[in-house]
């Protein structure tokens, strides 16, 4: 069945019905008639500022100070934490940035169980170590021609003196192997293949290197922590009367905190919990405020990430505030940090204004009354939109989802993709262009940003 995608200009107003002359209204919300595949936030480079968080303590104490923000996504470009409340079941995330590194990224290899702390480290060293060092299988379209070689070559040496140039280049420039491409990859890597006369006519497979990776059915974990707003001093983090939980470790079923990062088991994400993924990166003082005895990891940052995610949103059933009602959304790291649930954030800051809005809060997937089946997105920030666009709630299967943010186009797309799509470890530019640009709206975005 044809898909139809959405645009969203950032400069409209959240009230604003949408662009469909026939949204209805259903439980205080707007709706367009039909379901979409993409929806698509154009004209980002709005220049804000919000409320940033200079002080906390245990006592009470929260303290405001203005920051400033322009550039092609901001606020978007600090960096995001992945949020999953359930009913959800998680099947695998991956995200993306442009690579600094012409290295293969080496597979995730398959456990039997979960692993805590220790072994998510040490993964993660054994990772590197094999990046740096290769000797992997690499593939590229030469002369029209398939070829694929081992690599071995990693830098200048006596060694690597000897070997024939125009392999040894080749090596160099190419990045991941063609079974890591869909189709529509392979064929652009084709069309875009010159002579192999020297390095720079080499296009390399793999433009985005995927910096963290997580497959439930596998309980694979790199480059990622889960996390919760679970606190508790026994276990990790802090609990107190004035500002409630802080951020913790989630345990394998994300329902309470954990002692060590832990896996995410394959299983159901219940009603009444949330599920943080952020970097593995822990903070050193360097990531602004953070709440005293919470635990605290950077988020993914940049102007140019792509997020994947595949999930289900099965129908609970539970009555209640907040039950049955699903979502997937991202949040400014800071958020988190110092008080998710509290007053002693970022995201509107001390009465903040319209024109002093939050720091960053992007609803991807998100269900807004409770057994519903169609959930919105919504951007939150000084210039916060939306629109009465919706996607189908995946409540048999699961669904794979894109969300692509691009400095270049000052764009944020959020893309249902097919269910072949693979997160493998590296994606190329074109692949990352079709996440944002389809054929099918093509006359949309065009239209639309010439009209801002």
């Amino acid at each position: 069945m044809k898909y139809t995608s959405a645009l969203v200009v950032a400069a409209a107003s959240v009230a604003n019905a949408g662009f469909c002359n026939d949204a209805f209204e259903e439980f205080g919300n707007f709706f367009c008639p039909n379901a979409v595949k993409q929806i698509k936030y154009s004209g980002l480079d709005i220049s804000g500022k919000y409320r940033a968080v200079a002080t906390m303590d245990n006592s009470g104490t929260c303290t405001f100070e203005d920051k400033d923000y322009s550039g092609p996504i901001a606020p978007f470009d600090e960096d995001l934490t992945m949020h999953f409340r359930g009913p959800l079941q998680l099947a695998s995330v991956a995200v993306y940035t442009p690579s600094t590194s012409t290295s293969k990224r080496e597979a995730p290899k398959p456990h039997s169980k979960r692993h805590g702390h220790q072994h998510l480290h040490k993964k993660h060293h054994e990772h590197v170590h094999a990046e740096k060092r290769g000797g992997d299988i690499v593939s590229a379209v030469i002369d029209g021609v398939l070829q694929t070689w081992e690599n071995n070559y990693f830098g200048p040496s006596t060694a690597a003196a000897d070997a024939t140039p125009t392999a040894a280049a080749a090596a160099a420039a190419v990045t991941t192997a063609a079974a890591d491409s869909d189709s529509s990859s392979a064929k652009s890597a084709t069309s875009s293949a010159k002579s192999s006369s020297s390095s720079s006519d080499y296009v390399p497979v793999g433009d985005y290197g995927r910096i963290a990776y997580y497959n439930a059915k596998e309980q694979v974990a790199d480059g990622l922590v889960f996390l919760g707003n679970y606190g508790d001093p026994s276990l990790s983090g802090t609990w107190d009367t004035v500002w409630g939980s802080s951020l913790a470790y989630a345990n394998e079923d994300g329902s309470g905190a954990a002692a060590s990062p832990t896996i995410l088991k394959a299983g159901t994400i219940a009603d009444t919990s949330e599920v943080i993924i952020a970097s593995d990166k822990e903070c050193d003082g360097d990531c602004g405020t953070v709440r005293p005895g919470s635990v605290a990891y950077k988020g993914f940052a940049g102007s140019d990430k792509v997020f994947l995610a595949e999930f289900q949103m099965p129908l609970s059933g539970n009555p209640g505030t907040n039950m049955d009602m699903p979502a997937f959304w991202l949040l400014n790291g800071a958020i988190p940090r110092t008080g998710q649930y509290s007053k002693c954030s970022c995201w509107a800051g001390d009465n903040a204004s319209p024109q002093q809005g939050g720091c960053g809060e992007a609803d991807i997937v998100e269900i807004l009354h409770s057994g519903d089946t169609k959930a919105k997105s919504t951007f939150h920030f000084a210039a916060g939109t939306g629109d009465s666009h919706y996607f189908d709630r995946p409540t048999d299967s699961t669904m794979k989802v894109a969300v692509v943010f691009q400095a270049s186009s000052s764009t944020a797309s959020i893309k249902v993709l097919d269910d072949d799509f693979d997160f493998a470890t590296s994606l190329t530019s074109d692949q990352v262009e079709d996440l944002v640009v389809d054929e099918s709206d093509f006359n949309l975005f065009s239209l639309m940003n010439f009209a801002t």
